[in-house]
């Protein structure tokens, strides 16, 4: 087996192909190839039991040729086949022999030979690191294996034809190298061995730009090289190529192009001259400065764009802003780049660096960014007097001069334009105005800066008047002026002050003090500015205060005078009397007044008020009041017996009882009752009496009521007595008596009257019917009206014969 490194599972797996056992049917008996050259076969065999000898014998297949034939003792089981036919396949058959000569066992297998062996035409070295091989091709082979042995090592590596190549080498070492034919039986014996020694390495170069116009290359020390030699040209062609050759380890090349990329090759050679491997490298020249540098500056986002005109192979350009320790860089591949988050009230200082993969140029020349400036600070607002607004602020640098932007919140703006730091403003109450400034130079407008709002005085409610004046209370509204967020009402009367705070236009004071001029305020105020204390006033009193009856006299039935302290300026008092039936007044600037034609019978509240300009008081505390009952307006007398007299009347408004006298020479008759009427004895007939009633309330109050007088009825005859007159006569007599006299008989069978002369005492009735039972009245006759029933009646019988008197 060959010992080389190169491939190792190569020439195992041409065994391993190489191997192959045959069993011989039903004995046991094997054969198996474990090497194959060109002439040669190498095999083994199973041990047969009884065998004595081993006979082997190949032979060719389709070719013309001999059979090989070797006998082996029993004793070793491997054999050697050689001088056989190179890229043959042969029939191999060992027979397992007794001592007889009887084959015992036979077996046998194909097997083809490897191709023969090449022979190397020559060797030779192009580059460090392998050597070149070229032979004659071999009939048969698929394959080569071609070893390069150096003493030390063995590298080998498989090619399908001429020329091969060995690579892996050792550069400047000398190399012995075969080759082998390979097919699939297996692979030739080396072939006679050449020489052949690798070039020297090549110089690795390092190379740099440190100049527009200039290249540096420098290489280490190469191993046997006597000297080198370095071309440069342009990699695309243009131009001419520079060489130099040398003995040292660097060269500078000069009037290069700027930002142009060249290629520089190197090599060594040896003392005799052969030169080595090249190196080749690529190196761009480091460009030339921009030129024609702009900068365009964007005031409203502090921005600028720097933009130049390119340069010859610059793969990044640089832009750099510098303002005293403040640095602003960017980047691009392109001709303008653009410079962010600039500070205003900056002055810059903006150059430009074109760089690629050698290095970089050198600065353009500065050019000078002004930025905006800064947005004014310490600004402060004030309200020097009323409508009129003072704004300053502090100054700053790059400023050229100022602008202020005042907003009103209803939209109104005005500006003012100044070099100086402060500007005046008119301005109205209750409003907010947004007030900006802004400072500004050639390059533009400075950033916004912080809006302050200031919010002026609120309004004054100037509209203000009293709705609703009592004696101790006023209602005060007004109009919604603008900025008030709430309002103050103050109401001062010289000793005490009322006041009401509230968000609506309205205000109610209450606890004043009636009869008082108030000097009242309303103030608004807001939140941010407070009360504007510079609302004007007006006066406004309150309603006079209520009178305090003092006193009520009744002068007649239907008259009072009350009487009140005055306590009130320049004011009118009504005095109400107020009742069921209706409403009675009386007027006057004084402490009295007559309320005349009040009703009896009824019961009043009394109440009065006073009345100013300021308005009406509230009414003094009532006062009962109750008139006395009235009359009854009819009173009827009525006799209803001799000595009985019933007097009845209508009721009268208020009364609660009754008291009713008959009064004469002879004495009175009284009655006092709950009803409207009442019976009265004792009554002298033929008297004239006064008839009076008195009326009284629950309250006991009275009044005395006088009517027409009253005579009684006359007096009833006495001693009436009957006399029969004939058959059918009747005297009726009686005691003489004054006035005349009627007298009636009542009976079943007829009624009889007779009236006798003034001046006689007694009266005839005839033609009465007998038979008969006759009630007899003997009564005076009056004047006006009936009969009187009460006088005594007498029962008499008429019967046919005699005379009988009344019972």
């Amino acid at each position: 087996m060959c010992s080389g490194k190169g491939k190792p599972l190569v020439l195992i797996g041409f065994i391993l192909i190489s191997l192959e056992m045959i069993v011989s049917a039903n004995t046991g008996f094997s054969i198996s190839i474990y090497n194959v050259t060109s002439r040669n076969i190498y095999l083994r065999w199973s041990k047969f039991s009884g065998a004595f000898s081993y006979r082997i014998t190949a032979t060719p297949r389709n070719t013309v040729g001999h059979s090989l034939l070797a006998h082996f003792s029993d004793v070793p089981v491997i054999g050697i086949l050689t001088s056989l036919t190179p890229n043959t396949v042969h029939t191999v058959k060992v027979e397992a022999i007794d001592k007889n000569g009887i084959i015992l066992a036979e077996a046998q297998t194909k097997q083809l030979t490897a191709p023969e062996i090449p022979v190397i035409d020559q060797a030779y070295s192009k580059l460090s690191n392998s050597i070149t091989v070229e032979w004659a091709a071999v009939p048969g082979a698929t394959s080569y294996l071609l070893t390069a042995q150096d003493g030390e090592s063995s590298i080998e590596t498989i090619v399908i034809n001429s020329p091969g190549t060995v690579t892996g080498l050792k550069a400047n070492t000398l190399y012995k190298i075969t080759i082998r034919s390979i097919n699939a039986g297996g692979r030739s014996l080396p072939s006679p061995s050449k020489k052949a020694k690798t070039v020297l390495a090549a110089p690795v170069l390092s190379v740099s730009s440190p100049s527009y116009d200039s290249i540096v290359v420098s290489w280490g020390a190469v191993y046997m090289a006597v000297g080198f030699s370095v071309s440069i040209m342009r990699s695309d062609g243009l131009g001419s190529m520079m060489k130099e050759n040398t003995t040292h380890t660097s060269l500078v090349f000069t009037s290069l192009d700027p930002g142009t990329l060249y290629t520089i090759k190197a090599h060594a050679w040896n003392i005799n001259g052969i030169p080595g491997d090249d190196f080749t490298l690529n190196q761009i020249t480091s460009p030339h400065a921009p030129s024609d540098v702009q900068v365009a500056f964007d005031s409203g986002t502090l921005r600028a764009i720097v933009s130049w005109i390119p340069t010859e192979g610059t793969l990044n350009y640089s832009v750099t802003a510098s303002s005293g320790a403040s640095k602003l860089n960017c980047s691009t591949s392109s001709t303008s780049c653009p410079l962010s988050s600039l500070q205003c009230g900056s002055e810059y200082s903006v150059y430009v660096v074109a760089s690629n993969g050698a290095g970089s140029s050198k600065p353009t020349d500065a050019v000078s960014l002004k930025t905006v400036p800064c947005a004014p600070g310490s600004i402060t607002i004030e309200e020097d007097n009323p409508g009129k607004l003072s704004v300053s602020w502090s100054n700053v640098d790059l400023g050229d001069y100022y602008v202020v932007f005042v907003k009103s919140d209803d939209g109104l703006e005005v500006h003012c334009n100044t070099s100086h730091t402060q500007c005046h403003f008119q301005s109205d109450c209750g409003f907010t105005y947004f007030i900006s400034v802004f400072a500004y130079n050639k390059a533009g407008q400075s950033p916004l800066g912080d809006i302050f709002n200031y919010t002026t005085s609120p309004c004054c409610p100037s509209d203000f008047y009293p709705v609703f004046v009592s004696s101790d209370t006023v209602e005060i509204v007004w109009s919604p002026v603008r900025g008030a967020e709430m309002y103050e009402t103050k109401a001062v009367d010289g000793v005490g002050v009322v006041l009401c705070h509230d968000t609506a236009t309205i205000c109610i004071l209450t606890a004043l003090q009636c009869n008082t001029q108030y000097n009242i305020t309303v103030y608004s105020y807001s939140e941010i500015r407070g009360t504007n204390t510079s609302c004007v006033s007006k006066y406004v009193a309150t309603a006079p205060c209520s009178p305090e009856i003092k006193n009520i006299s009744q002068d007649d039935l239907s008259i009072i005078s009350v009487h009140w302290q005055a306590n009130n300026d320049d004011a009118i008092y009504t005095v109400t009397a107020r009742g069921e039936v209706g409403l009675w007044h009386c007027t006057s600037s004084g402490n009295s007044c007559s309320i005349t034609g009040l009703p009896c019978g009824s019961v009043f509240s009394i109440s009065a008020v006073a009345i100013t300009t300021a308005g009406q008081s509230l009414p003094s505390y009532n006062v009962p009041l109750e008139t006395a009952p009235c009359c009854p307006n009819d009173l009827t007398v009525t006799q209803v017996m001799q000595s009985i007299t019933n007097i009845s009347w209508s009721f009268g408004a208020g009364a609660k009882t009754y008291i009713t006298i008959l009064e004469s020479p002879k004495g009175p008759a009284k009655c006092h009752t709950l009803q409207n009427h009442c019976l009265l004895g004792c009554i002298t007939c033929g008297t004239n009496y006064t008839v009076s009633l008195k009326v009284i309330s629950e309250t006991g109050l009275a009044s005395d009521c006088t009517y027409q007088d009253y005579s009684s009825s006359a007096c009833c005859p006495s001693g009436v007595k009957l006399y029969r007159l004939g058959n059918n006569g009747i005297r009726i007599y009686w005691h003489a008596s004054a006035g005349l006299i009627s007298t009636d008989l009542y009976g079943s069978k007829g009624n009889f009257t007779c009236t006798p002369p003034s001046g006689l005492s007694y009266c005839d009735v005839t033609e009465i019917p007998c038979g008969d039972v006759y009630t007899v009245v003997v009564s005076p006759v009056p004047e006006k009206g009936s009969k009187l029933p009460f006088c005594p009646k007498k029962i008499y019988s008429v019967i046919y014969r005699g005379k009988r008197s009344a019972e």
